[in-house]
């Protein structure tokens, strides 16, 4: 059995708040857990009652440094009937997430695979943006190259106004005021733009306007934030 955990969006928060109890319960079950690093997969544990003491829980890694062939090796105890917990550093895994290779093998294997529900930072910001969650995109990260970006930007913008889709997409936190930035400066005045920060947090805040409206005023402070972008 494979279960899908959820994790927060903000590690301050408290775990009862925003996980509901089914997951409190998987976790308490499982024989180990594959995560994006042991610290973050240790840190996630401790919220948690478990079946072992914390320091004799399996932890596996899956992230952009694992190769193929170390995928079989993550699907061994779970072919041999052992319960285990794939999760992410934030939010939930598979989405924007390298999690989706295991949970193909999972399916593959015929491994009963369980998903269970919580925060996710692109669902809840199309929820506060306002705009129209019948039709959209995820795109993950923009191009890093300023041309390829500005490129990928006005086909968005095209495909929203003819098809009425919203299209979200994120950066690293560092650089999310510069993207804030950039696209208040090359996206038509009539655009629909939105950035939400922080979410679940403390400090969080969403911000949703015209780009004719975003330039009468002076731009939120988002940089070193998780932010999320729109553009309907």
């Amino acid at each position: 059995m494979l279960y899908l955990l959820p994790n927060l969006l903000d590690e301050s928060q408290d775990a009862a708040l925003y996980l509901p109890k089914i997951v409190f319960d998987a976790v308490e079950t499982i024989d180990g857990i594959i995560a994006e690093s042991e610290k973050g997969a240790r840190r996630y544990l401790k919220r948690f009652k478990t079946k072992k003491i914390l320091q004799e829980m399996h932890v596996r890694l899956l992230n952009e440094h694992t190769k193929e062939s170390d995928l079989k090796e993550l699907m061994a105890p779970l072919q041999r009937g052992e319960i285990w917990g794939l999760v992410s550093d934030a939010g939930l895994p598979c989405i924007a997430d390298p999690g989706a290779q295991i949970v193909a093998l999972a399916n593959a294997f015929s491994i009963p695979v369980t998903a269970l529900p919580g925060p996710s930072s692109i669902v809840l910001a199309l929820m506060l943006s306002g705009f129209s969650g019948q039709r959209f995109s995820f795109h993950g990260y923009l191009p890093k190259d300023e041309k390829e970006r500005v490129r990928q930007l006005k086909l968005f913008e095209d495909d929203a106004k003819r098809f009425s889709r919203t299209h979200l997409f994120i950066e690293t936190p560092y650089r999310s005021h510069s993207l804030l930035s950039e696209c208040v400066s090359l996206l038509q005045e009539s655009t629909k733009f939105c950035v939400a920060w922080d979410i679940t947090g403390t400090n969080q805040g969403v911000m949703s306007k015209t780009i004719r409206e975003w330039k009468k005023g002076a731009l939120p402070q988002v940089e070193k934030k998780p932010a999320i972008f729109l553009l309907a």
